[in-house]
Protein backbone atom coordinates (compact mmCIF):
# COMPACT_ATOMS: atom_id res chain seq x y z
CA UNK A 1 0.00 0.00 0.00
CA UNK A 2 2.80 2.61 0.31
CA UNK A 3 4.23 1.79 -2.72
CA UNK A 4 0.82 2.50 -4.37
CA UNK A 5 0.75 5.50 -2.80
CA UNK A 6 3.77 6.64 -3.61
CA UNK A 7 2.79 5.53 -7.40
CA UNK A 8 -0.53 7.88 -7.01
CA UNK A 9 1.75 10.99 -5.74
CA UNK A 10 4.40 10.36 -8.69
CA UNK A 11 1.70 10.41 -10.77
CA UNK A 12 0.83 14.06 -10.17
CA UNK A 13 3.85 15.23 -9.18
CA UNK A 14 6.14 14.09 -12.00
CA UNK A 15 3.41 15.40 -14.62
CA UNK A 16 1.88 18.56 -13.16
CA UNK A 17 1.73 20.36 -16.61
CA UNK A 18 -0.79 17.70 -18.19
CA UNK A 19 -2.48 17.72 -14.65
CA UNK A 20 -2.49 21.96 -14.70
CA UNK A 21 -3.90 21.10 -18.31
CA UNK A 22 -6.64 18.56 -17.33
CA UNK A 23 -7.84 21.10 -14.37
CA UNK A 24 -8.55 23.89 -17.11
CA UNK A 25 -10.68 21.20 -18.74
CA UNK A 26 -12.84 20.76 -16.30
CA UNK A 27 -12.78 24.34 -15.64
CA UNK A 28 -13.89 24.91 -18.86
CA UNK A 29 -15.92 21.78 -19.38
CA UNK A 30 -18.41 21.87 -16.03
CA UNK A 31 -20.24 24.89 -16.72
CA UNK A 32 -20.66 23.83 -20.26
CA UNK A 33 -22.40 20.71 -19.75
CA UNK A 34 -22.47 19.96 -16.51
CA UNK A 35 -20.52 17.14 -14.00
CA UNK A 36 -22.33 13.67 -14.89
CA UNK A 37 -21.61 14.18 -18.13
CA UNK A 38 -18.04 15.68 -17.85
CA UNK A 39 -17.42 12.77 -15.89
CA UNK A 40 -18.84 10.22 -18.31
CA UNK A 41 -16.94 11.79 -21.05
CA UNK A 42 -13.89 11.48 -19.25
CA UNK A 43 -14.06 7.68 -18.35
CA UNK A 44 -15.40 6.79 -21.80
CA UNK A 45 -12.39 9.62 -23.52
CA UNK A 46 -9.86 7.38 -21.28
CA UNK A 47 -11.04 4.35 -22.22
CA UNK A 48 -11.09 5.27 -26.00
CA UNK A 49 -7.85 6.87 -26.18
CA UNK A 50 -6.12 3.91 -23.78
CA UNK A 51 -7.61 1.07 -25.85
CA UNK A 52 -6.41 2.78 -29.19
CA UNK A 53 -2.87 3.53 -27.07
CA UNK A 54 -2.68 -0.62 -26.34
CA UNK A 55 -3.55 -1.42 -29.74
CA UNK A 56 -0.84 0.31 -31.62
CA UNK A 57 2.03 -1.09 -29.22
CA UNK A 58 0.52 -4.49 -29.54
CA UNK A 59 -0.55 -4.96 -33.20
CA UNK A 60 0.48 -1.49 -35.14
CA UNK A 61 -3.21 0.32 -35.51
CA UNK A 62 -3.99 2.71 -35.23
CA UNK A 63 -0.95 5.05 -34.60
CA UNK A 64 1.74 2.67 -36.75
CA UNK A 65 3.98 0.47 -34.32
CA UNK A 66 5.95 2.02 -31.96
CA UNK A 67 6.46 1.68 -27.86
CA UNK A 68 6.65 2.46 -24.31
CA UNK A 69 9.94 2.52 -22.34
CA UNK A 70 9.47 1.39 -19.41
CA UNK A 71 11.90 3.85 -16.72
CA UNK A 72 9.12 5.64 -14.41
CA UNK A 73 6.23 2.78 -13.72
CA UNK A 74 8.27 2.02 -10.51
CA UNK A 75 6.95 6.13 -9.84
CA UNK A 76 4.08 6.93 -11.69
CA UNK A 77 0.82 4.61 -13.19
CA UNK A 78 1.18 2.47 -16.06
CA UNK A 79 -1.57 0.36 -16.89
CA UNK A 80 -0.98 -2.32 -19.22
CA UNK A 81 2.23 -0.92 -20.37
CA UNK A 82 0.52 2.76 -21.07
CA UNK A 83 1.59 5.67 -19.07
CA UNK A 84 -1.86 7.10 -17.27
CA UNK A 85 -1.16 10.18 -18.02
CA UNK A 86 -0.79 9.53 -21.38
CA UNK A 87 -4.24 8.50 -22.47
CA UNK A 88 -5.77 11.27 -19.61
CA UNK A 89 -4.36 14.06 -22.24
CA UNK A 90 -6.19 12.88 -24.88
CA UNK A 91 -9.55 13.86 -22.83
CA UNK A 92 -8.50 17.77 -22.00
CA UNK A 93 -7.46 17.50 -25.76
CA UNK A 94 -10.68 16.54 -27.34
CA UNK A 95 -12.63 18.67 -25.43
CA UNK A 96 -10.69 21.73 -26.11
CA UNK A 97 -10.61 20.57 -30.02
CA UNK A 98 -14.49 20.31 -29.98
CA UNK A 99 -15.11 23.50 -28.16
CA UNK A 100 -12.82 25.28 -30.60
CA UNK A 101 -14.90 23.81 -33.24
CA UNK A 102 -18.56 25.24 -31.76
CA UNK A 103 -16.58 28.69 -31.49
CA UNK A 104 -15.78 28.59 -35.17
CA UNK A 105 -19.17 27.32 -36.25
CA UNK A 106 -21.55 29.14 -34.16
CA UNK A 107 -22.83 32.77 -34.48
CA UNK A 108 -21.51 34.84 -31.33
CA UNK A 109 -23.20 37.32 -29.15
CA UNK A 110 -21.02 40.10 -27.36
CA UNK A 111 -21.38 42.32 -24.59
CA UNK A 112 -18.99 44.36 -22.05
CA UNK A 113 -18.91 41.46 -20.13
CA UNK A 114 -19.10 38.23 -21.74
CA UNK A 115 -18.97 36.07 -25.21
CA UNK A 116 -21.15 33.70 -25.78
CA UNK A 117 -21.63 30.97 -28.83
CA UNK A 118 -24.61 30.67 -29.55
CA UNK A 119 -24.65 27.16 -30.08
CA UNK A 120 -27.97 24.87 -30.28
CA UNK A 121 -28.27 21.18 -30.08
CA UNK A 122 -27.71 20.91 -33.79
CA UNK A 123 -24.81 22.41 -33.83
CA UNK A 124 -23.41 20.82 -30.96
CA UNK A 125 -24.56 17.27 -32.74
CA UNK A 126 -23.53 18.24 -36.46
CA UNK A 127 -20.95 16.45 -38.44
CA UNK A 128 -19.56 19.86 -39.33
CA UNK A 129 -18.49 20.04 -35.66
CA UNK A 130 -17.06 16.32 -35.26
CA UNK A 131 -14.98 16.34 -38.90
CA UNK A 132 -13.63 19.99 -37.30
CA UNK A 133 -13.22 18.95 -33.40
CA UNK A 134 -11.41 15.98 -35.05
CA UNK A 135 -9.16 17.74 -37.34
CA UNK A 136 -8.15 20.29 -34.87
CA UNK A 137 -6.90 17.50 -32.07
CA UNK A 138 -4.85 16.21 -34.89
CA UNK A 139 -3.16 19.20 -36.21
CA UNK A 140 -2.84 20.16 -32.12
CA UNK A 141 -0.76 16.44 -31.92
CA UNK A 142 1.62 17.50 -35.39
CA UNK A 143 2.84 19.95 -33.07
CA UNK A 144 2.95 17.29 -29.88
CA UNK A 145 4.35 14.65 -31.29
CA UNK A 146 7.83 15.75 -32.89
CA UNK A 147 8.28 17.61 -29.13
CA UNK A 148 7.54 14.19 -27.40
CA UNK A 149 9.47 12.44 -29.01
CA UNK A 150 12.37 14.56 -27.69
CA UNK A 151 11.59 14.28 -24.46
CA UNK A 152 14.62 12.93 -23.39
CA UNK A 153 15.62 16.70 -23.72
CA UNK A 154 13.06 18.34 -21.08
CA UNK A 155 11.52 17.31 -18.63
CA UNK A 156 8.72 15.13 -19.84
CA UNK A 157 11.77 12.25 -20.21
CA UNK A 158 12.00 9.44 -23.07
CA UNK A 159 9.18 7.65 -22.63
CA UNK A 160 8.36 6.01 -26.25
CA UNK A 161 9.64 5.96 -29.46
CA UNK A 162 8.98 4.34 -32.96
CA UNK A 163 10.05 1.04 -35.00
CA UNK A 164 10.71 3.07 -37.94
CA UNK A 165 11.52 6.82 -38.34
CA UNK A 166 9.37 8.65 -39.88
CA UNK A 167 9.38 12.04 -42.33
CA UNK A 168 7.58 14.31 -39.93
CA UNK A 169 10.81 15.33 -37.35
CA UNK A 170 11.11 11.58 -37.16
CA UNK A 171 7.45 10.67 -36.74
CA UNK A 172 5.61 8.35 -39.39
CA UNK A 173 2.31 10.07 -40.51
CA UNK A 174 0.61 6.54 -39.76
CA UNK A 175 0.81 8.14 -36.50
CA UNK A 176 -1.45 11.50 -37.27
CA UNK A 177 -3.92 9.02 -39.31
CA UNK A 178 -4.59 6.95 -36.12
CA UNK A 179 -4.85 10.60 -34.26
CA UNK A 180 -7.44 11.96 -36.89
CA UNK A 181 -9.55 7.99 -36.14
CA UNK A 182 -9.13 8.33 -32.49
CA UNK A 183 -10.27 11.92 -32.74
CA UNK A 184 -13.03 11.43 -34.52
CA UNK A 185 -14.11 8.11 -31.81
CA UNK A 186 -13.29 10.47 -29.01
CA UNK A 187 -16.07 13.24 -30.13
CA UNK A 188 -18.60 11.40 -31.38
CA UNK A 189 -18.38 9.37 -27.94
CA UNK A 190 -18.98 13.40 -26.66
CA UNK A 191 -21.74 14.01 -28.88
CA UNK A 192 -23.70 10.92 -27.91
CA UNK A 193 -23.12 11.47 -23.90
CA UNK A 194 -24.05 15.12 -24.52
CA UNK A 195 -26.94 14.40 -26.74
CA UNK A 196 -29.87 14.00 -24.34
CA UNK A 197 -32.00 16.71 -23.93
CA UNK A 198 -32.73 18.47 -21.01
CA UNK A 199 -35.39 21.21 -19.50
CA UNK A 200 -33.23 22.59 -16.56
CA UNK A 201 -29.55 23.33 -16.66
CA UNK A 202 -27.44 20.08 -15.92
CA UNK A 203 -25.50 19.99 -12.19
CA UNK A 204 -22.63 22.18 -12.40
CA UNK A 205 -23.60 24.34 -15.71
CA UNK A 206 -21.96 27.86 -14.62
CA UNK A 207 -22.80 31.16 -16.57
CA UNK A 208 -18.76 32.30 -16.13
CA UNK A 209 -17.70 35.08 -18.19
CA UNK A 210 -16.07 34.07 -20.67
CA UNK A 211 -16.85 30.34 -20.12
CA UNK A 212 -16.91 30.02 -23.64
CA UNK A 213 -13.50 30.90 -24.60
CA UNK A 214 -12.08 28.91 -22.05
CA UNK A 215 -12.06 25.64 -24.67
CA UNK A 216 -10.45 27.93 -27.37
CA UNK A 217 -7.92 29.27 -25.25
CA UNK A 218 -7.04 26.10 -23.77
CA UNK A 219 -6.22 24.88 -26.94
CA UNK A 220 -3.68 28.14 -27.95
CA UNK A 221 -2.41 26.83 -24.34
CA UNK A 222 -1.66 23.47 -25.15
CA UNK A 223 -0.20 24.54 -28.74
CA UNK A 224 1.50 27.25 -27.15
CA UNK A 225 3.44 25.17 -24.26
CA UNK A 226 4.71 22.68 -27.06
CA UNK A 227 6.06 25.59 -29.06
CA UNK A 228 7.60 26.72 -25.78
CA UNK A 229 9.07 23.32 -25.42
CA UNK A 230 10.33 23.51 -28.63
CA UNK A 231 12.28 26.52 -28.06
CA UNK A 232 13.94 25.62 -24.73
CA UNK A 233 15.22 22.28 -26.11
CA UNK A 234 16.70 24.65 -29.32
CA UNK A 235 14.69 23.07 -31.92
CA UNK A 236 13.97 26.42 -33.68
CA UNK A 237 13.15 24.85 -37.07
CA UNK A 238 10.83 22.43 -35.34
CA UNK A 239 8.92 25.44 -33.71
CA UNK A 240 9.28 27.28 -36.59
CA UNK A 241 6.74 25.11 -38.55
CA UNK A 242 4.45 24.68 -36.02
CA UNK A 243 4.11 28.62 -35.67
CA UNK A 244 3.81 28.85 -39.44
CA UNK A 245 1.15 26.32 -39.22
CA UNK A 246 -1.27 27.29 -37.36
CA UNK A 247 -0.59 31.32 -37.87
CA UNK A 248 -2.92 31.39 -40.96
CA UNK A 249 -5.86 29.73 -39.42
CA UNK A 250 -5.60 31.49 -36.39
CA UNK A 251 -6.00 34.64 -37.77
CA UNK A 252 -8.67 33.51 -40.44
CA UNK A 253 -10.77 32.34 -36.74
CA UNK A 254 -10.31 35.87 -35.69
CA UNK A 255 -10.90 37.93 -38.33
CA UNK A 256 -14.17 35.28 -39.05
CA UNK A 257 -15.14 35.84 -35.16
CA UNK A 258 -14.83 39.40 -35.22
CA UNK A 259 -16.78 39.74 -38.50
CA UNK A 260 -19.47 37.58 -36.59
CA UNK A 261 -20.09 38.84 -33.46
CA UNK A 262 -23.44 40.53 -32.88
CA UNK A 263 -24.37 39.59 -36.35
CA UNK A 264 -26.45 36.72 -35.44
CA UNK A 265 -30.24 36.53 -36.29
CA UNK A 266 -33.28 36.22 -34.53
CA UNK A 267 -33.79 32.60 -35.26
CA UNK A 268 -30.36 31.79 -34.21
CA UNK A 269 -30.68 33.49 -30.46
CA UNK A 270 -34.00 31.46 -30.37
CA UNK A 271 -32.49 27.97 -31.02
CA UNK A 272 -30.02 28.75 -28.85
CA UNK A 273 -32.46 30.07 -26.06
CA UNK A 274 -34.60 27.18 -26.80
CA UNK A 275 -32.15 24.33 -26.25
CA UNK A 276 -30.11 25.93 -23.44
CA UNK A 277 -32.75 28.33 -21.81
CA UNK A 278 -30.22 29.09 -19.07
CA UNK A 279 -27.75 30.29 -21.32
CA UNK A 280 -26.89 34.36 -20.25
CA UNK A 281 -27.59 35.05 -23.75
CA UNK A 282 -31.33 34.90 -22.90
CA UNK A 283 -30.97 37.67 -19.66
CA UNK A 284 -28.86 39.93 -21.87
CA UNK A 285 -32.10 39.91 -24.81
CA UNK A 286 -34.53 40.66 -21.94
CA UNK A 287 -32.74 43.60 -20.56
CA UNK A 288 -32.59 45.01 -24.02
CA UNK A 289 -35.78 44.14 -24.87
Amino acid sequence: MPHFLDIIIGTFTMRPYVFAFFGAFLLACVPHIGWRRTAAFTLAGYLIAFSSEWLSINTGFPYGWYYYIDTTSSRELWIAGVPFFDSLSYVFLAYCSYATALFIISPLKAWRWNVVTLETRSIRRSFSALLLGSFLQTFLDIVIDPVALQGKRWFLGQIYGYRDAGIHFGVPLSNYGGWLLTSFCLLAAFQLIDARRLDDAPKGVVNLPFRSLLGPILYLSVLLFNIAMMLVIGERFMALCAALMFTLPVLIVLVLALRRTNRYSKDELGGHLRDYPWSPAGSVSQKGQ
